[in-house]
């Protein structure tokens, strides 16, 4: 794609994300930054956090995917379904009662200082390599589609790409983010629908005719009940389930929305909405995958196929199709999209990150409010360096099986957040606080060692029902290190 064009495209969306920061900071306050005041339209909320969720790596990915794996992702999804109407009628309504800013919150109250302290840095580390990650994806292609041509290296587009997100987020926070979360994910959704009605026009398909090759695709079998096989329902759809609870109600970059609604019947209704939203979002996904692939053997392209059969490198088979073979109008979506996906997703990073350090790790009831956005400020310069060295880590790497390798752990963070909650929500027992960082440091060790022994001993793959392997093995943890008295009330 020519360069000034995508120069044109960038200059033109971020005048957009910058006009939505400056109307949303008018009047901010440090509580505006964390909170967004409590004042966000519920299904502005729910419609925004779409994108944020489709980060740029499923964005490219998801549709990939499909070349190997079918429509199997969406028995995850149909999983969400359930987590999420767990996270509306438990999770939501305890934070909503305790107040909550960071809502690892609710473990200082519930077990004490350490548990807390663990439950705020586990979140922190994986969020900044899982954040990184995401930004390492958007700046790989915004310095092939641009900065490359100029011979600019890939630190100045990190670099850049930081800037930018600090920029339109450092003033106003959450509440910016509400808003260009919205305008993000309606660029994404509208990459996606014209993608797909490009590629049906150059297979010459109406609607029907479109519908009906998606469907009679043997890429479009939705349901594996293959019990050995990574991707079986059973195990998909209640990974779904826990994946949705642990990765979206127990992390506070996709709980922050949630709480600057009104109340907690908005935040619920938030939540409803949003996994409606989800289910027919990943569907439309998911077909557009179909279509890349009919449309790459229609067109005779060739695609890189390993010794077992499996389509390779099928992260980049939307982006090739869409900079090197579809029209230049194309290309212009494909790279809004991407940069939708990716921003949306990297902007609410930064600020949840920000959020819990400030919140969980300095007492500022004495500071001035002065003092306070001075605070605030350093933390989130210092998380913005943090996340670029990160990325340029990925980068001297250049290699995906490390770096999948470090995404999979970043996974494994998850799992002692949802051991602490699950004891914490659903056994009456106090816990000897202080012995909290060994159990929550054991488990994901031991959930590895499972996952190796049944791999080589029997075959079987855990795929991601580790996480809730994880999250038990923290729970039977915790059960060792239980008081004999029990906590009053259980859930506060």
């Amino acid at each position: 794609m020519n360069p000034v064009l995508v120069i044109a495209i960038l200059v033109g969306y971020f005048a957009v994300l910058f006009l939505i920061s400056h109307i949303t900071s008018r009047n901010s306050t440090i509580d505006t930054y964390f909170t967004g005041n409590r004042q966000s339209p519920w299904y502005i909320v729910a419609f925004g956090m779409i994108g944020a969720s489709l980060s740029g790596i499923t964005f490219i990915s998801v549709p990939g995917e499909v070349g190997n794996s079918n429509f199997y992702y969406f028995q995850l999804v149909l999983g969400y379904l359930v987590g999420y109407f767990i996270i509306a009628v438990i999770l939501l309504p305890l934070y909503y009662k305790l107040k909550l800013v960071s809502i690892y919150g609710y473990l200082e109250k519930r077990f004490g200082y350490y548990s807390y302290k663990t439950g705020s840095l586990y979140f922190l580390m994986s969020q900044s390599i899982g954040a990184s990650l995401r930004l390492f994806v958007v700046s790989s292609v915004l310095h092939i589609a641009l900065f490359q041509h100029y011979n600019v290296p890939f630190l100045v587009t990190v670099v850049v790409t930081m800037s930018l997100i600090w920029a339109y987020t450092y003033k106003a926070g959450i509440k910016t983010i509400v808003w260009t979360d919205m305008f993000q994910t309606s660029m994404m959704l509208l990459s996606v629908g014209v993608s797909i009605y490009i590629i049906s026009s150059e297979l010459n398909l109406s609607f029907n005719e479109m519908t009906n090759t998606i469907l009679e695709s043997n890429y479009s079998t939705i349901f594996n009940w293959d019990w050995s096989f990574e991707k079986n329902f059973y195990k998909q759809f209640l990974t779904g389930v826990v994946v949705a609870i642990a990765m979206n109600g127990l992390d506070q970059n996709e709980m922050q929305k949630s709480l600057t609604c009104r109340d907690l019947k908005d935040a619920q209704k938030n939540i409803f909405l949003y996994s409606i939203i989800l289910v027919v979002t990943n569907i439309v996904f998911l077909s557009l995958g179909v279509l890349l692939y009919v449309y790459s053997i229609d067109a005779g392209i060739a695609l890189a196929i390993n010794s077992s059969g499996q389509f390779t490198d099928t992260d980049n088979l939307f982006p090739n199709l869409a900079l090197n073979h579809f029209n230049t109008f194309a290309g212009v979506i494909f790279m809004l999209g991407i940069a939708s996906a990716a921003f949306s997703s990297a902007d609410s990073a930064l600020t949840s990150l920000t959020t819990v350090f400030y919140t969980d790790f300095f007492n500022t009831e004495h500071k001035s409010d002065s003092n306070k956005k001075k605070l605030r400020t350093k933390i989130n310069l210092s998380f913005s360096i943090l996340l670029v060295s990160i990325i340029m880590i990925f980068h001297m790497v250049n290699d995906n099986s490390v770096i999948n390798t470090v995404f999979t752990i970043a996974g494994y963070t998850y799992g002692p957040l949802l051991g602490l909650f699950m004891f914490g929500l659903f056994t009456p027992y106090k816990i000897k606080d202080k012995w909290v960082p060994l159990v929550a440091i054991s488990a994901p060790i031991l959930s590895y060692i499972l996952n190796i022994v049944c791999i080589n001993w029997f075959d079987f793959y855990l795929g991601y029902t580790l996480l809730l392997c994880n999250g038990l093995i923290t729970c039977l943890g915790l059960w060792t290190i239980r008081k004999p008295e029990k906590a009053i009330p259980r859930n506060t």
